[in-house]
């Protein structure tokens, strides 16, 4: 997932996504500790994106606080 796509997307959109992807790491610690986990580097990955869309959301926030001079 790129910044890029994401800038496009409301806040609300953007919470919605990070929930969906908190449900994803949690599921994907399950696999890790039970030894089911085939795709290693999709931990890191989910840890990213959620970081990258909080990111936005952080920037959108005082975008909006500050009048809007930034989307």
């Amino acid at each position: 997932m790129k910044a890029s796509e994401l800038k496009t997307e409301t806040p609300d959109q953007l919470k919605q996504r990070v929930s969906e992807l908190r449900k994803e790491q949690f599921n994907l610690r399950f696999q890790r500790a039970s030894g089911q986990l085939e795709k290693t580097d999709r931990v890191r990955a989910v840890r990213r994106d959620i970081a990258r869309i909080k990111t936005l959301l952080g920037a959108k926030a005082a975008a909006s606080r500050s009048g809007g001079k930034k989307s």
